[in-house]
């Protein structure tokens, strides 16, 4: 152990949006996390490819924790090729010098219900503690009921032990996802309020999630006012 209490917040972050930074600021009071690692995955292994490329969704978590002292983005799984799995990723910062009792994998009550699905379960459960937090429609008080094989190593307060732990943190967190906010892109909606303001302009910007024929509507009706360009260009 080296005293430190460093998180790891993976996600497909397409795109990051305010819950994910609620998840993150539930973890970082509930545990005193000295420094909280945000990791966009490369290839998810049970759901669709993503819409943004590695690159945006990349630019979108660090605009999205640009003044965050404790946060830190991180493309250790872009970086690699194939599927992105949670135990290799937790056995790359182990790698780094990192111990298990050094890092708690942070993750939404929602996600953690499916975890016997995961690579490498159980297994995967030593290589780090585990704080999980509260999700609209889940809360961490079902988990000891619904995960009953797991109940006897979760904790509501941080106990210092050098074997991992799941940590139940009970905190509001906001009631939005990243596939609520494709499709109201996709709709020709508003996101505001859904994401940080940075990360909604990021979006804007570059027409991430539009409907291809809104985002040709949009450009046939701007190509006669120059002044509804950005810096020259559509």
């Amino acid at each position: 152990m080296t005293g430190r209490r460093v998180g790891i917040l993976g996600g497909m972050f397409d795109p990051i949006h305010n819950g994910h930074l609620d998840v993150i600021a539930a973890a970082q009071r509930g545990l005193q996390l000295d420094e909280i690692f945000v990791v966009p995955a490369n290839v998810p292994p049970h759901r669709a490819a993503p819409v943004a490329s590695s690159y945006h969704r990349f630019a979108m978590v660090a605009l999205a924790i640009a003044g965050r002292e404790e946060c830190r983005a991180t493309d250790l799984e872009l970086r690699e090729a194939g599927p992105s799995y949670t135990s290799d990723t937790l056995r790359r910062f182990h790698s780094q010098g990192f111990d298990p009792s050094d890092l708690f994998f942070v993750i939404g009550a929602d996600a953690f219900l499916e975890i016997a699905t995961w690579k490498n379960y159980p297994a995967l459960l030593e290589l780090s503690h585990f704080a999980v937090i509260s999700r609209s429609g889940v809360s961490v008080g079902e988990l000891p009921v619904r995960l009953p094989s797991l109940a006897s190593r979760m904790r509501r307060e941080f106990t210092a032990t050098s074997s991992p732990l799941i940590f139940l943190i009970n905190a509001p967190t906001a009631d939005v996802s990243s596939t609520a906010i494709r499709r109201a892109r996709a709709n020709g909606e508003s996101i505001t309020g859904m994401v940080p303001s940075q990360v909604q302009q990021h979006i804007e910007r570059h027409a991430l999630y539009e409907d291809p024929a809104q985002r040709a509507t949009f450009k046939a009706r701007s190509t006669d006012r120059p002044a509804g360009r950005l810096h020259g260009r559509d």
